[in-house]
């Protein structure tokens, strides 16, 4: 029973991951000017856009990341330094 359940669930995520079982045999359906429904060409541009904010998002997450690393950094130097100068 276990052996079905797993064989059905990795043909399930091997047939979700195939782009073109959702491009549905349409070749120009990455492109927003190539189809001529202008519903699909708007929600097209949206994601388009929501792809773009994602990546401005992640590449400013990138440097508040490395700049709280450093913060990080500097704090824990200060903090050892006044422990070991309490201790002495």
């Amino acid at each position: 029973m276990r052996k079905t359940i797993a064989t059905v669930i990795t043909a399930s995520l091997a047939l979700l991951s195939a782009p073109d079982v959702w491009a549905q045999g349409n070749p120009t359906s990455g492109s927003a000017a190539g189809h001529p429904d202008e519903i699909v060409k708007m929600h097209q541009q949206v994601a388009a856009a929501n792809r773009e904010y994602d990546r401005e998002v992640a590449a400013a997450r990138k440097v508040f990341d490395h700049k709280k690393a450093e913060a990080k950094k500097r704090r824990d130097a200060a903090v050892e330094a006044a422990q070991s100068g309490v201790s002495q």
